[in-house]
């Protein structure tokens, strides 16, 4: 099956109806892409309706026993239910179950509240859903290749920074600069100094350019170095380095942020 009518099904078309619903007759539709729901963000959507109302009619279909599941809108469903509101503005759709599929995932992908990791499980659907290709799939959704193939290439990421995505102490920005780090372990590894670090997007990927930078072959390494090496790395938690020839030689420590280097220089100074 292609791809329906793309972001034209989110516009009324004829034979549509816009009615105003018992809100107690609409209930979520079980293909509902996106599934965190902050309570913060809702009280203050719920605010907005208290003084504005509903602006933009949510998307149901009849579920034939006089109830409507939600096609689309189930944030503004939620917000309208705390708000205390009766009725709420609904566009009632004649749709199959797939294409209400596609409509809550067209719809939600629009939404700039979706986290990155929804943003790319949606694309993914529909993709796969639907059989078509990124390019296809560019057209549909007025979004250009290049975004949709970076969004789908999170979903390779490890479970741990996936989590760290989707609650929003990891960026795409973030999670770019990790995808450059081919090892998963490392990624990890980077991912968490980024979140306990606070590293910005520009320090991420100064630190996965370090991870990822080749080592140079070099001799086996003086046993008694490489074990103060490692006593030093677990000492300070980061990168330690000791060149040393003769009876003379240099310690290098590496930080990737103002506040790890505070941090540092506290253990070195205590």
């Amino acid at each position: 099956m292609a791809l329906g009518k793309g972001l034209e099904a989110l516009i009324p078309q004829r034979g549509d109806e816009i009615l105003y619903l018992d809100i107690t007759r609409i209930f979520p539709g079980e293909q509902q892409p996106r599934r965190m729901f902050r309570d913060e963000s809702l009280q203050e959507l719920a605010g907005s309706i208290k003084e504005k109302g509903v602006l933009q009619p949510v998307i149901v279909s009849r579920a034939g026993d006089g109830t409507f599941r939600l096609i689309a809108g189930e944030r503004r469903w939620r917000a309208a239910k705390i708000a205390e509101l009766k009725n709420i503005p609904a566009l009632v759709k004649d749709v199959a179950s797939k294409d209400s599929l596609e409509i809550a995932l067209i719809e939600n992908i629009h939404r700039e509240d979706l986290n990155p990791v929804e943003t790319a499980e949606a694309f993914n659907r529909l993709i796969t859903d639907f059989r078509i290709t990124q390019e296809e799939l560019s057209g549909r959704v007025g979004k250009d290749r290049a975004t949709i193939a970076n969004y789908l290439r999170i979903l390779k990421l490890p479970d741990e920074i996936r989590a760290g995505i989707y609650n929003g102490s990891l960026s795409m920005g973030h999670a770019k600069a990790l995808l450059s780090i081919e090892n998963r372990a490392l990624q990890i590894e980077a991912a968490r100094r980024i979140v306990k670090n606070g590293l910005s997007v520009r320090e991420a990927e100064a630190l996965s350019r370090s991870i990822s930078k080749p080592k140079p072959v070099k001799k086996a390494a003086d046993p008694q170095i490489a074990s103060l090496e490692d006593n030093l790395i677990k000492k300070l938690g980061t990168r330690v380095k000791i060149k040393h020839r003769g009876k003379r030689g240099r310690i290098e420590i590496q930080y990737f942020s103002l506040d790890e280097l505070d941090r540092l220089l506290e253990i070195l100074m205590a």
